[in-house]
């Protein structure tokens, strides 16, 4: 499929879908998830898993932050003292090798790790390597730097030093936080951080050779404007990362307790979000990266972009990936798998986290088996999310269904979406217009049957 190198802007239209609604890194989404997937569900699952022996990724929620950036909604904890990770990561290893015994441990290949947070680089260089010693006595990591082995780095907590421990224990792939340069913004959001100190931080990973540099950005923050955000875009342009994440500053202070610290009046008006997300999106296109769907951008020759041009890429609880064949088993505070067609999470709090580990139980609090139904469903959305169009006599022929006689219904509400420009139906053929990838959400939300149309607001943030 061909992609466009433009998006088309109608701005009643944006406002008309601009609703709210999942970002669906995984359908069901963590809404419909229940206690009544406990423990023994995961080991049901896990087994079912280690029958269809396929390749796994592994995921390590690490916590702990120096200090708390207001527009967080992440679940963390904020010290300065690095010995205070330790009784947390000594659980983490206990659930290593759980997991290890559950899984096939080293009989399966792991294509894919990451270390998420929190802020994964609080740890100290002796905590760091050793969790990843931990990590390869329990599983085997792919060799010959082949695997996809990312971490989540906060500029101001990593120095050269830190980036070659990261590189010598095996990361192959960063993402830094930068969010915004402006000083205004983020001392509005209780984030100082240099531009010289994130073009440090991206000089010594391309001098160790990390293969992949990810940027993320956050629009809608306080104190940002037009021309403020253009600045840090033009800044971030020169840098070149390989990939940017934009994503949209959702204030939910009813939810999350730092963002209570933002002043509601200080944040852009909806109009003025928009004109930024547009200059965004052209300016990054201009500058040759491709869009990828939902606010991520990637070089033409990144790995995520050739994907989705072939039509292999795949969304999960990281984002957009290319390992659509592995299960996911997450590690530590709050995380979620993905095995076997099930999802679960782990405890929220680090307390009854520890107290399941101490106890010999896997921290399982809730998840939900997939039915039929979701599968299938799950396949249609991430089709939609992930490469913008929708083969239904492929979808058919997959799950030997009539696609317009099941999802009848659906395709009778989306008439609507294609009279507005949002989707372009040919027989059992659906494809996005360029209109429609900024609302794609918008499109994915007609195929999900668990949605309450009351609670959205409650649930989700907007779409832009």
């Amino acid at each position: 499929m061909s992609f466009l190198n433009k998006i088309e802007w109608d701005h009643d239209l944006i406002q008309r879908y601009n609703i709210s609604g999942p970002r669906y890194t995984s359908y069901p989404t963590a809404v419909q998830f229940t206690d009544q997937f406990d423990e023994a569900a995961y080991k049901a699952a896990a087994q079912r898993s280690v029958e269809a022996n396929g390749p796994l990724s592994l995921y390590f929620h690490i916590p702990f932050c120096d200090t708390i950036c207001f527009y967080c909604g992440c679940n963390k904890i904020a010290t300065k003292d690095t010995a205070k990770a330790q009784p947390y990561l000594s659980r983490v290893y206990k659930e290593l090798a759980m997991q290890a015994e559950l899984s096939g441990g080293k009989s399966r290949l792991v294509k894919q790790l990451h270390w998420g947070g929190g802020t994964p680089t609080f740890l100290s260089h002796e905590q760091m390597r050793e969790l990843m010693a931990e990590t390869r006595k329990y599983f085997d990591l792919q060799g010959n730097d082949e695997g996809d082995f990312s971490i989540e780095i906060d500029p101001r907590e990593a120095t050269g030093e830190t980036m070659a421990l990261l590189r010598e224990i095996g990361f192959n792939r960063v993402s830094l936080g930068v969010q915004d340069f402006d000083p205004a913004v983020q001392k509005a959001v209780n984030r100082i951080q240099s531009i010289e100190m994130t073009q440090d931080i991206l000089d010594h990973s391309r001098r160790l050779g990390f293969r992949s540099l990810n940027i993320d950005l956050i629009y809608g923050l306080p104190l940002q404007t037009v021309e403020s955000f253009s600045n840090t875009l033009e800044i971030i342009i020169k840098m070149s990362p390989d990939r940017i994440s934009v994503f949209n500053y959702a204030h939910l202070p009813e939810r999350f307790k730092p963002q209570r610290r933002i002043k509601s009046d200080e944040l852009p008006s909806p109009e003025v979000k928009l004109e930024i997300l547009q200059h965004t999106i052209n300016r990054l296109i201009e500058a040759g990266y491709v869009y990828i769907g939902m606010d991520h951008f990637a070089k033409p020759d990144d790995e995520l972009a050739i994907a989705q041009r072939n039509g292999k890429m795949h969304r999960n609880f990281q984002g957009y990936t290319t390992h659509s064949d592995c299960d996911l088993i997450a590690m530590g505070v709050s995380s979620i798998s993905q095995q076997a067609n099930t999802y679960s999470q782990n405890a929220y709090t680090i307390e009854s986290y520890q107290e399941a580990i101490d106890a010999g139980n896997l921290p399982v609090i809730k998840g939900i088996e997939l039915s039929e139904d979701d599968i299938l469903r799950r396949s249609v959305i991430n089709q939609l999310i992930c490469h913008f169009e929708l083969d239904g006599d492929q979808v058919s022929q997959e799950f030997g269904i009539d696609f317009a006689t099941y999802f009848s219904e659906e395709l009778e509400f989306l008439d609507q979406h294609c009279k507005d420009g949002l989707l372009v139906k040919e027989g059992n053929r659906l494809t996005v217009t360029p209109s429609g990838r900024l609302l794609i959400r918008a499109v994915c939300m007609a195929f999900d049957k668990y949605l309450d149309k009351n609670a959205l607001t409650k649930s989700y943030s907007r779409i832009i």
